[in-house]
């Protein structure tokens, strides 16, 4: 594989972590609200998720996602509900009202990585993703350099995500003391993201 290949897919590979979308928003929320460490589970989970997708790609599995669109829309009406549901449930859980040094309820790390995981498998487009966007790089007869792309991706965003934690750590004292406006807007776009992927063509 060449040099020049190997850095436009890791560009490309950069732009698509960075880019704020639903998994930033969940770890934002998550780092804002709960904390870090419950934040990192949402990343591992979110980084599961992308494996399962990447594996499921390189064997051919995705494919399935771009032949039929019956599959396609199947999994994008359960990431539609799934975002809904949990944007809901924020929104439900907001309506009390808190004092400014309530801490606020800390599910586990478990629970977190769960979210993150099916957020991440209920999510069509990255399974689109891998299977549209690896091809491209790859070198013609050696399917084995797949993997290394793979680990750069989710490389990127294991490095990415922590450091968007810690920043939001640090702004975590003063947000907290609007933490249910916060916490309101969150789960509504949450919910705004869920409409959205119901709606989206492929």
């Amino acid at each position: 594989m060449s040099t020049t290949a190997l850095l436009s897919f890791t560009l490309v590979a950069l732009l698509t972590v960075i880019t704020p979308g639903l998994e930033t928003l969940l770890v934002l929320r998550t780092a804002l609200l709960v904390g870090r460490r419950t934040a990192m589970g949402v990343v591992v989970g979110s980084t599961l998720g992308c494996l399962a997708w990447a594996v499921a790609g390189l064997v051919g599995l995705t494919a399935l996602l771009q032949a039929s669109e019956l599959a396609y829309d199947i999994v994008r009406w359960l990431g539609a509900g799934y975002l809904i549901y949990l944007g809901v449930k924020a929104l439900w859980q907001s309506r009390r009202p808190v004092e400014i040094d309530e801490p606020a309820p800390v599910p586990s790390v478990r629970a977190a990585v769960r979210v993150g995981l099916l957020t991440n498998l209920l999510n069509p487009k990255p399974g689109v993703f891998y299977i549209s966007l690896l091809p491209q790089f790859l070198p013609v007869g050696r399917p084995a350099w797949g993997a290394v792309l793979v680990a750069i991706h989710l490389g990127i965003g294991l490095v990415w995500f922590p450091i968007l934690i810690t920043a939001a750590g640090r702004a975590r004292a003063f947000l907290l003391r609007q933490r249910l406006l916060l916490d309101r807007l969150s789960a509504s776009a949450l919910i705004a993201f869920g409409l959205k992927t119901a709606a989206d063509a492929r």
